[in-house]
């Protein structure tokens, strides 16, 4: 009999596996965009700086290397350990996919990030103790290897989403699935998205400003800053939206809540118009303000679009050949990777999975309710929470619905054949539909699933 290589299954029963991966990245993003960001306006004032002769300016520049440092890399680094570990347990093989196909394109981004590291420690300690033009190499190649790190991630990011070019399936090539008309979009979207963060950020450092006509010159210039950078960002997202393949505008469109994108744009507006009053108002920039906006983007603007992100790619979680539930769903020649869908509908996922306990793998009257729970945690527990909590509870999902037949009819004719565009193909033999079914009708009465 074959084995297909799957992994035990981390079931978190009150957020699920998936959202504390999501909250771990969303800390994260905030911190990585708003360090890019802020590296390329701090190379920008670091040059005005040294070229005016202005050294209120280049202490500025230090002041915001510090801030940095304590925010964006420290955590960051603690965040960005939290995504790879949470990751391998959540979905081990969606990250071995991407592992297997850009191991050396990341192994270049930790060398960029490397020199990143360093960059942001030279800019802050050697501010006013260099020659202007080392001080300027130094700004220079910091900024550069920032951006450099978030050119890779990116185009890794829309490679999760859909693969650059549909020759990588057959042909391989890291660069024919990196590069492709939304990675572009993404690239000019989170640049934009990034110096924003960085303005914001900017500000609570120019709050803290003594003197009157320096602060209020710094308000201003981030505002300016801010505003064009989220004005040209929202152009840019919708251009990435158009450039997105037919079945992730489909799950954008169906899939996610109303109010969705009204709160994408009223957070843009409200951000828009924060910088358009400080730009008339200076003097109203207070830390509890800026802080309070910071937040704001974090609860309200990156969490959405994470969210959105990670929707349009359903049901799969890499590459559109892994399934979130880790099955492999599609042939990929070119990495020798084979389907696995015929392999389960043959044989059963519980005689296939090697984590399976052996009283479970074959389905019996005294055994199906344990069964079901088994499939239902191999299957489903990666997207739906076993119960009334979690993500997407499977009791929401039925709609009250207690009737096993009729749940068995809903699987037969929707999860295994693969009619719902949003839910991958769940191949089950008979009796594996049965004891699902059986599982399904009685929750949440069936309270054996635990941590």
């Amino acid at each position: 009999m074959e084995i297909p290589g799957l992994y035990p299954t981390w079931y978190e029963p009150l957020l699920g596996s998936g959202w504390v991966l999501g909250i771990i990245a969303v800390i994260h993003v905030l911190a990585s965009h708003t360090s890019v960001g802020a590296a390329l306006v701090s190379t920008w004032l670091a040059t005005v700086a040294v070229r005016q002769n202005r050294p209120e300016l280049l202490d500025y520049v230090r002041r915001y290397g510090v801030f940095l440092l304590v925010f964006s890399y420290v955590l960051g680094s603690i965040t960005g350990p939290g995504i790879w570990f949470s990751a391998t347990v959540a979905s081990p093989r969606g990250l071995s996919a991407l592992i297997h196909s850009y191991v050396w394109w990341w192994a270049t981004e930790w060398v960029f990030f490397l020199i990143e590291v360093i960059g942001i420690y030279l800019l802050v300690y050697l501010a006013g103790r260099v020659d202007s033009r080392s001080y300027l190499q130094v700004a220079w190649i910091f900024g550069v290897a920032s951006w450099a790190t978030m050119l890779i991630i990116v185009g890794i990011l829309s490679f999760m989403l859909w693969p650059g070019q549909e020759s990588w399936f057959t042909e391989g090539g890291s660069l024919a699935g990196f590069f492709g008309p939304y990675t572009v979009a993404q690239i000019l979207t989170r640049t934009c998205f990034m110096v924003m963060a960085a303005a914001l950020a900017g500000n609570l450092i120019a709050s803290g400003i003594e003197e009157p006509r320096f602060r209020r010159e710094m308000t201003r210039t981030l505002a300016r800053v801010g505003m064009t950078a989220a004005i040209l960002g929202s152009l840019f997202f919708q251009w990435g939206l158009a450039t997105l393949p037919e079945s992730a505008q489909l799950l954008l469109k169906t899939r996610l809540p109303g109010y969705f994108v009204p709160t994408l744009w009223a957070i843009l507006a409200g951000i828009v118009a924060y910088f358009a009053a400080l730009l008339a108002q200076p003097d109203w920039l207070k830390p509890s303000l800026a802080a309070a906006m910071m937040v704001a983007l974090l609860i309200f603007g990156i969490w959405p679009e994470e969210r959105a992100r990670e929707s349009m790619r359903k049901p799969f979680v890499a590459g559109q050949f892994v399934y979130a539930n880790q099955i492999i769903a599609r042939d990929v020649p070119a990495l020798g990777v084979r389907s696995e869908l015929q392999l389960l509908a043959e044989q059963g996922i519980l005689k296939s999975h090697p984590f399976i306990p052996d009283p479970l793998r074959r389905v019996n009257p005294g055994n199906q309710l344990e069964a079901g729970q088994a499939l239902a945690l191999v299957y489903c527990s990666n997207c739906h929470g076993l119960g009334e909590t979690g993500p997407r509870p499977m009791t929401r999902m039925l709609a009250g619905n207690r009737n096993a037949d009729e749940i068995e009819r809903l699987i037969k004719g929707a999860l295994v054949t693969g009619n719902m565009i949003n839910m991958p193909r769940i191949p089950l033999t008979d009796e594996e539909a049965r004891a699902l079914a059986l599982f399904l009708a009685g929750l949440p009465l069936w309270q054996a699933v635990g941590p």
